[in-house]
């Protein structure tokens, strides 16, 4: 495997894809991690079997990453699998975890009537969207305090992993599209998916991870584009000041200034 000393990881992505074994039956999940690099340039870092995402899985491709040389990443985005988020607070402390928001509208849909679906998500939506972490907190007490009586179970996902959902307003602002969701990953898996319609049930673990490497290697390769400009740059590298992300662990205190929240380990909803 390639070295990433090289790399100037700025915002790390991970996803997983599910897909059937013809050999035993059932399915095998594919963990993809990649990264948005300082220049603003797409770096596929990893790829690898699991039968979860568990924290030993995660814990694993992330010590991984390390010895590989990667710099501690400004943010991490996952889809709030419990064991993959403990695995992420563990290995990453001082970084910002961010809960994929494509996932959790995902979630808030179900929980919704249809009819009442278009007005709940507009307000998600204002929330999730407003220009500081403080505006967006008082807006999602503002959703709760409006549907706790109608929809319990909608508000009750929607204040689960409350830090980590809100965690994409501490980026840059043009930036937190592409940090609030691990979406990237997903419209590849699209075209592997489409794939493997002509193939039932993948034989062995090796054919599925050979096809799921090839589709996301093609994809990568037209990541390439530094889109992120000097002013941009200049502002990852002060969030990464303040976050002490290069600081060697034993000198890490705790920020004086606009400190990050801690997260919990909270289950997906």
């Amino acid at each position: 495997m390639r070295a990433l000393s090289g790399e100037a990881v700025a915002y790390l992505f991970s996803d997983t894809v599910d897909e059937p074994l013809r050999r035993w039956g059932n399915k095998t999940g594919v963990l993809c991690v990649w990264a948005i690099c300082e220049d603003g340039r797409k770096v596929f870092l990893s790829l690898s079997t699991t039968t979860s995402e568990s924290y030993e899985s995660g814990l694993e491709v992330l010590r991984e990453l390390a010895r590989r040389g990667m710099q501690p990443p400004v943010t991490l985005t996952t889809d709030g699998a419990p064991g993959l988020t403990k695995a992420v607070d563990t290995m990453g402390p001082q970084s910002l975890r961010i809960r994929c928001w494509f996932h959790k509208m995902q979630n808030l849909q179900q929980k919704v009537p249809a009819a009442a679906g278009p007005a709940f998500k507009a307000l998600v939506v204002d929330m999730r969207d407003a220009p500081r972490r403080q505006k967006a907190e008082e807006r999602r007490a503002q959703i709760v305090a409006q549907y706790q009586r109608e929809f319990p179970e909608a508000c009750r996902c929607l204040l689960d992993d409350a830090e980590a959902s809100l965690n994409h307003l501490e980026v840059p602002q043009r930036h937190q599209q592409y940090v609030r969701t691990s979406n990237l990953a997903e419209r590849a898996f699209v075209e592997e998916r489409r794939r493997t319609k002509v193939i039932p049930h993948l034989l062995e673990e090796r054919s599925l991870v050979q096809l799921v490497f090839a589709v996301l290697i093609r994809v990568s390769d037209r990541w390439g584009k530094k889109c992120f400009s000097d002013f941009e740059q200049h502002q990852i590298r002060s969030l990464r000041k303040r976050l002490q992300l290069d600081e060697p662990e034993g000198k890490r205190s705790e920020p004086t200034t606009e400190p990050h929240p801690r997260r919990s380990a909270a289950s997906a909803a």
